[in-house]
């Protein structure tokens, strides 16, 4: 049994605030560490439940951000960017299932840090008129390699978006939201107990289903401002819709978040 760990950081125990989710914060040095942690405890509950191999995905900012040394050393690690799969690098590996830990809500969501791939650039992303996050973007990815999405970790309001699309994976709820920048959390250490125990019993549960979403996929994008859809919209394929609004057709889920990621790194010419 082949498992990959995707690992994000808003939705880590303690984790609460922008300074300690940006590389060059002294806040940072500390939170990618309980980062790291939490991953461990995945690792460690997938190696429990009888996995034979786990890949773990830094799936952060410019994925490279847990330190390697403090990784549980069965595991490998899959770190660095630019590369096409994003935070879901790996599930092209003959992988079994995946669990997404420290993941967050959606932009505009209630969550703490509440965001979608770039809080700069994105203000509302919609795959076929249903509002995402980057855990429904890589969870239809990871379906449409035939991997299903068997539990994930974070706040109560990424939870609450996310049972839907994946209705029988385990959740571990790490934190509550009380606002963007503010939550009541678990301790660190029961924050890793709890998601040690959800993936030994998400992973000795039946395999779920994928989550699978429609392709060809209709894409929208709200951006933050209209520089941003000025800047996107000298990419050929793309329609402006409205001042702050852009749109793409994609034949695949991959073709659809690799062009979100793109647009991203675009973006950067604004900042």
């Amino acid at each position: 049994m082949k498992i990959l760990v995707s690992t994000d950081i808003e939705g880590v125990a303690g984790v609460v605030h922008q300074q300690q989710v940006r590389a060059g914060n002294p806040e940072y040095e500390r939170a990618r560490v309980l980062m790291t942690h939490e991953a461990n405890a995945a690792i460690a509950g997938a190696f429990d439940a009888g996995a034979t191999e786990v890949l773990v995905n830094d799936s952060h900012g410019d994925f490279r951000n847990m330190p390697a040394e403090l990784l549980d050393p069965r595991a490998h690690y899959v770190l660095g960017k630019p590369r096409y799969l994003g935070m879901m690098a790996g599930v092209d590996q003959g992988v079994d299932a995946v669990c997404m830990v420290g993941y967050h809500s959606r932009a505009q969501g209630r969550g703490i840090l509440a965001h979608t791939t770039n809080s700069f650039a994105f203000s509302r992303v919609r795959f076929n008129g249903d509002e995402v996050g980057e855990a429904a973007m890589y969870g239809a990815l990871a379906g449409e390699y035939g991997v299903p999405v068997v539990m994930a970790s974070g706040d109560d309001a990424f939870i609450a978006e996310h049972q839907p699309l994946f209705p029988e994976a385990v959740f571990v709820q790490t934190k509550r939201a009380t606002g963007q920048t503010s939550g009541i959390s678990l301790s660190p250490q029961a924050a890793r107990e709890a998601i040690r125990a959800g993936v030994i019993a998400a992973l000795r549960r039946e395999r779920p289903r994928p989550y699978v979403m429609k392709v060809p996929a209709t894409v929208r994008i709200q951006t933050q401002t209209t520089a941003l859809a000025d800047l996107f919209c000298q990419w050929p394929t793309l329609e402006r819709i409205g001042a702050d609004e852009i749109g793409f057709e994609a034949p695949t889920v991959e073709a659809a978040v690799r062009m979100v990621n793109c647009l991203s790194a675009m973006s950067s010419m604004l900042r």
